[in-house]
């Protein structure tokens, strides 16, 4: 893995987290406990910070950046980002799954309690509402997720990347 201080940031991290060989973490980058970054994944704390909450897995391939001096990127709790998507100077809440190749453009927010689908492009400055699905380009809500559909995906996908990386420790 590149663990990389920049400008003064050195990233940290909080306890029983999983970095992944080749994954790459630079600047102004604090994560909680229980934490995955997957192989090939790229947190860039450069031009601006990124904070990350408990639970939280960055799926292989996965891009978290900011813009400069203009937007963060803040990562609730037990939040998955998919393979290959893109969070950029965004704020996802709590129990949020970033489907594959999705991308979350600058000054979004994504409520708690939320999918965005495989692909789909949430173009910047939009707000997700809590308990919904957004999908397409551009993402547009389909429909409202069920409490299932929050347990039953969102938190498993959560607990099973604690699960995963325990394997590779």
């Amino acid at each position: 893995m590149i663990i990389k201080e920049l400008n003064g940031h050195t990233p940290k991290f909080g306890e029983d987290c999983f970095l992944a060989e080749n994954s790459v973490i630079v600047g102004d980058v604090v994560m909680g406990d229980h934490c995955s970054i997957w192989f090939n994944a790229v947190l860039r704390g450069d031009v601006h910070y990124i904070r990350m909450g408990n639970k939280v897995n960055i799926q292989d391939g996965a891009v978290v950046h900011c813009t400069y001096k203009k937007f963060p990127t803040n990562i609730g709790n037990n939040v998955s980002v998919g393979h290959n998507a893109i969070v950029h100077g965004c704020t996802i809440h709590d129990n949020v799954l970033v489907g594959m190749g999705a991308i979350v453009m600058d000054n979004c927010v994504v409520e708690s309690n939320t999918i965005i689908a495989a692909g789909a492009v949430v173009t910047q400055g939009t707000r997700v509402e809590s308990g919904t699905i957004y999908a397409g380009v551009p993402a547009r809500k389909v429909k409202d997720i069920s409490q299932e559909l929050i347990s039953g995906e969102i938190e498993r996908i959560a607990e099973n990347y604690v699960k995963y990386s325990g394997w590779y420790k």
